[in-house]
């Protein structure tokens, strides 16, 4: 049976059962929880401009972040960082271009998790204030799974301000959608072959049918606002646990310029805030077909889900997805 979706908004989950009206979002109601963090924790505090510097000295000054124990807040005026790994602040903020988000960031060579630092502060932050750390302990997926986050790997969260609560649950598709078309840009620009990133309902990455990348949305209401914190995992340097965009690349062509974190990041910002000014004013709508040419299910089986009248039974139907515009 082949069914055609046009301009549809239902998201279908390969080889998964679920009702029609299923929206896969997390949301968080907990606010004021102090996170877990290892000792001697660094988070470096730094912004693209004097306008975000001065925000940063604010957070450190008024020491209102919610930490934990044996954390330190520096400047990134304050400290020199010596290691070669580091995340390499100066080169993020000289590819972004973006007029609010990713313009202050909180760095951390070793993190328990960046979506904790964002959501436990989401109201105390500016918007788009970024949270990126080299090594996470505790990163976190969708139903308390635990993304691992090795050296090598691209891990960040940032935060999200939504008034209309209707739409919150479609902010992990401009998410993933911005990564694919941040992925594609830098390899256009840095002249690599182009990489056929795909997204997996809801909020998977995958390359060459491997995962390399999760998304994780989790929102508190408070003062008429839903505060959004997103998370990203992409393997970009780390062959391990699966496979990275560099070990991909070296496959197609041995003499391939690596993808570097600082420039993916940033593409995904430059992407992220143009995609999210159209999602605001017009609705996930005027997205959706950049949305289908680049998901993962386009022709594949799947199970639907649909309520039997008024009674509490579901009739299923095998289909195949096949979206035209």
């Amino acid at each position: 049976m082949i069914s055609q979706f046009k301009g549809s908004s239902i998201f279908f989950h390969s080889l998964q059962k679920f009702p029609k009206n299923l929206k896969a979002f997390s949301s968080s109601h907990v606010l004021g929880r102090k996170m877990e963090s290892p000792a001697d924790t660094l988070l470096l505090l730094s912004g693209k401009s004097e306008e975000e510097n001065d925000a940063a000295k604010v957070l450190k000054n008024n020491n209102t972040l919610k930490t934990g124990e044996g954390v330190e807040l520096v400047l990134h005026s304050e400290v020199k960082l010596e290691n070669d790994d580091a995340f390499r602040i100066e080169e993020y903020f000289n590819s972004l271009s973006t007029r609010r988000f990713g313009r202050l960031l909180i760095y951390s060579p070793r993190l328990s998790s960046t979506h904790d630092v964002i959501s436990q502060n989401n109201s105390d932050l500016p918007l788009g204030t970024v949270c990126v750390a080299d090594v996470q302990l505790k990163g976190r997926g969708r139903s308390s799974n635990v993304w691992e986050s090795p050296k090598g790997c691209l891990l960040f969260s940032f935060s999200i301000q939504m008034e209309d609560g209707r739409v919150v649950p479609h902010i992990q598709y401009v998410v993933c959608l911005a990564m694919t078309e941040a992925i594609k840009a830098v390899c256009l620009e840095k002249g690599t072959p182009e990489l056929d990133v795909r997204i997996k309902w809801p909020n998977d990455l995958y390359l060459g049918g491997v995962k390399v990348g999760g998304i994780l949305s989790t929102s508190v209401y408070r003062s008429k606002k839903f505060y959004v914190s997103a998370g990203v995992g992409l393997n970009v340097g780390n062959e391990k646990p699966t496979t990275c965009l560099n070990a991909v690349l070296k496959k197609v062509n041995p003499l391939s310029r690596e993808l570097k974190r600082e420039d993916v990041i940033a593409a995904f910002f430059n992407k992220f805030e143009n995609l999210y000014d159209v999602f605001s004013e017009q609705g996930f709508q005027a997205l959706e077909g950049l949305y289908y040419r680049t998901w993962l299910h386009s022709g594949q089986r799947v199970i639907v889900q649909e309520r039997s009248g008024d009674q509490d039974q579901f009739v299923e139907t095998v289909v195949t997805i096949q979206i035209t515009y």
